[in-house]
Formats: C-alpha cells, structure tokens, sequence
C-alpha cells in the first residue's frame, strides 16, 4: 500500500514546478509510444455533429491492429506511473484566475482580449505563457501588463532539459501552460477568445463544482479512432453523446483533475505524431482540443460538455441568405446550459424547448470588409445569436482594436515592420460605427433571454 501523499505547498513555486517538471519528463520518455505511427487513410471529412441518429464511428487508420498493442501497453505504463506520482503539485492551493498563452503576432490579439475582459468587470489574475525567450516582450510584459493583473510566464524556463529533437510548440503549448499555472482553478482562454460578460461566476457555481472540468462544443462530431478506445481501454462514446471539443476555452480544476491534465499533457506531448491523428482522423482544428475530455473519460473522471451548439456570427452570403460566413462564433454560459440539461432540457434534440442560454464568450474575427469589398458590419446573422449576446459587442470590439492599434502601433515587436494599421483600423471605424446610416443589430436587455 502506498503512503499517504503529502504535497509541499510552502517551498517555493519555482522549485516545484522544477520537481514535477524532472519527475513528468522521466515518464514521459519511460513511456513513449513504441512501434509505428498511426497512418491515415483518407479523412472523415466535415462530419457535423448530429444529437438525434447515431452513425458508426469511421475508422481511417490504416494500420489500427498494428499499432493497437504498443500504443495500450505504452498508455497503460503512463496512466499507471500517474496514479502512483508522489510529486509536489506546482501551483498554490486556494488560487483562481484565468490562463492564456500568446506570442508574436498573437500578442497584439490578446491584449485587445484583454481589455475586453476587464471591461466586463472581471478583476481576475491573469497568466500569459509564452513559449520561450524569443516571444517574450520586455516592455509589453514589465510596462504594460503588470496594472492589467498579468504574469507572463516564458514555458522553456519551466521545461528545462527539453530535449530540442522533440519540440513543445503549437498546439502542444496549451497543457503544458495549463498544468504549470500557479492556479489552482483557471479558466483557460485562447488569445482570441473572449468573455462576453464576466466569467467570475462560471467558476464558483455548477457545474464546475461538482465536476472540476467543462468543455465547451465545436461544430463537429467526435472524430476519436476506434482503436483509440483500445488503447486507453474505455467504451467509445455514442455518436449522439457529446460533440468534438472547441478548446479555446475550458474551465479546470486541478484538485480533481490533476491526473487528467497529465494524460492531457502526454496526449500532446506526442500529439502530432500520434495522438492528434488517433483522436481526429484528419477533422478540421486537429490538436490538442479533443485532448482534455478523452484524458478525463480515459481516467473516468467526472466532466461537464457543455450541450448548446456553438453557433457561428458572419455575413449573410449572397448566395444563401439562411447561411453567415463565419467571422467569429459564441459559446453558451454554462450555468444556465446546466440549468436545461439538469432538467432533462436537451436543445440539441428539441430546440423548442426553451430559449436559448445567453452568449458568453465570443471568437474575435478580424476581418475589415465584405463580400463587396466594403467595410461593414461583420456580425450581422443569425439574428438570434445577436440576441443571445445582449449588446453591440462588435462596436466594443473594434472600439477597443481602435483604442490597442493607435496607441501600441510601435510597440510591438511583428507591428514594427508593419506601416498603416491605426489608419486602416480608423477608417473601418467611421465607415461602419459613425456612419448614422448603418443599423446597428438588435439586441435584448442583458442578454439573458
């Protein structure tokens, strides 16, 4: 019988992180996928999600009894050495806050983000990753950021001993920054995501507290090979039952899904070369976003998937006046999708019975023009998601890009080479916002429904 586990919370953040970071990457390597590469052949294409008639699961890897008894054998040792870890865990107990990861010509993006955040109210603390020295900005992360409640955190200076043959990049960046946040419960944001309204709530009510983990849904269908479920040795899901995860937010706490987050963080690890195949089969967005909710069901650990559609926010095309090309989607506020769905009211399967839950996060798209070439307003259908947002949350946007791109121009390191950006910003500006012509969408009070 093992001991007891006892975590040393009062040394220091940075010695912990080093501890768990040497004690991770030994299993990692111990456990390496051995034999052959998942092989693709062909895709599962565009497979929308579809709450009401099951299909099959396809299968597209080739090679699936191949590579079945190295990948389990390999996945068995690591979820086996997690279990057994007796490592101290590298954030501090009682901490909330928000964790994000930008760099290069993601930085000006998350800035704008934001502002946009903290003009909902929110006060949360805020960690920026950074992949390693050469994203880290001087001015933007000891001048700027500090007053806004932001860290930046440079990722190498955690994972030293990397080794450079195998790279920590990309998609890959998001786990590893989520596990080495000092929070204990964060909500993660990609850098182009945004709160709609302030998201403090979402993490001190349901269904974050009885479950510690919640996702929210992408356009498609979960994609997860069939030998995938052989390998982590659990039932593959109904195609009916939940739909393929939109990472680019995620709320987590570590006290009950630390383990989750390590199996997240080898499920990346050698994610390109294996796992992000295994869990898409070639599906738009494959990385790191199917991850999180396969590592938690891998582990059988509670979860919350939000069940509300994510809907897209564009442009009628003049081809189909029922269809927006996207240039940004909204994410449901996940209490109120939890006050439906704990009733037995599933939209997915009967929109008709009850409204819509409130938009809370929102995808910045940064287009300036039309299908004619002309500035003009980019979220303008479905009309029913204008609703659901509850106010002109695209002026506030480009309100803030204006106020960003003017003021910061110089500043950052991929705008220096660039000439014209305040004036381009500017001029989309008064065509669209100071134009008393142009009609603005309408909205409810607050949002709510």
């Amino acid at each position: 019988m093992l001991a007891p586990r006892r975590f040393n919370w009062i040394s220091p953040l940075s010695d912990r992180r080093a501890r768990l970071w040497q004690s991770l990457h030994f299993l990692l390597e111990q456990h390496a996928p051995d034999g052959a590469q998942p092989t693709l052949r062909g895709s599962v294409g565009l497979p929308r999600f579809n709450a009401i008639n099951e299909v099959a699961r396809e299968n597209h890897i080739a090679n699936a009894d191949e590579i079945r008894l190295p990948l389990q054998a390999a996945h068995d040792g690591f979820v086996q050495d997690i279990r057994d870890l007796n490592v101290d865990r590298a954030y501090v107990p009682g901490t909330v806050g928000i964790v994000s990861s930008a760099g290069g010509s993601y930085l000006p993006t998350f800035i704008v983000s934001l502002h946009l955040l903290r003009q909902t109210g929110s006060d949360l603390p805020v960690e920026l990753f950074m992949k390693d020295s050469s994203e880290y900005e001087p001015h933007i992360c000891e001048v700027i950021l500090p007053p806004l409640g932001v860290k930046c955190v440079v990722l190498s200076e955690i994972l030293t001993g990397q080794d450079d043959a195998h790279p920590i990049e990309g998609f890959q960046l998001k786990a590893f920054a989520m596990l080495f946040s000092s929070f204990e419960k964060f909500l993660w944001l990609d850098a182009d995501c945004v709160p709609i309204h302030n998201p403090a709530p979402i993490l001190s009510s349901e269904p974050f507290i009885s479950t510690g983990l919640v996702t929210w849904p992408d356009f498609w269908a979960n994609t997860a090979a069939p030998v995938y479920f052989d390998i982590s040795r659990q039932p593959a899901p109904p195609s009916t039952a939940r739909q393929a995860t939109e990472a680019g937010v995620l709320l987590l706490s570590k006290t009950t899904h630390f383990h989750t987050l390590l199996l997240a963080v080898y499920y990346n690890y050698y994610g390109p070369d294996y796992y992000y195949p295994l869990l898409s089969q070639g599906a738009p967005g494959a990385g790191d976003k199917d991850t999180f909710l396969h590592a938690a069901t891998a582990l059988n650990s509670t979860f919350y998937s939000v069940s509300e559609a994510v809907v897209d926010l564009g442009n009628v095309t003049p081809w189909n006046p029922s269809t927006a090309v996207n240039a940004g989607y909204i994410q449901a506020d996940p209490i109120q999708d939890y006050n439906l769905t704990s009733q037995g009211k599933w939209r997915t399967q009967d929109p008709t019975v009850s409204h819509p839950p409130r938009a809370l996060f929102s995808l910045l798209g940064e287009k300036l023009h039309g299908f004619d070439g002309k500035h003009t307003r980019l979220w303008t259908h479905p009309p029913e998601a204008m609703e659901r947002i509850g106010y002109d949350a695209e002026r506030k946007f480009w309100e803030v890009t204006l106020e960003v791109t003017c003021s910061m121009e110089s500043v950052f390191e991929t705008w220096k080479s660039k000439t014209g950006l305040c004036d381009d910003v500017r001029a989309h500006w008064t065509a669209v916002f100071e134009d008393p012509d142009k009609e603005a969408p309408r909205f409810t009070d607050d949002g709510s429904r």
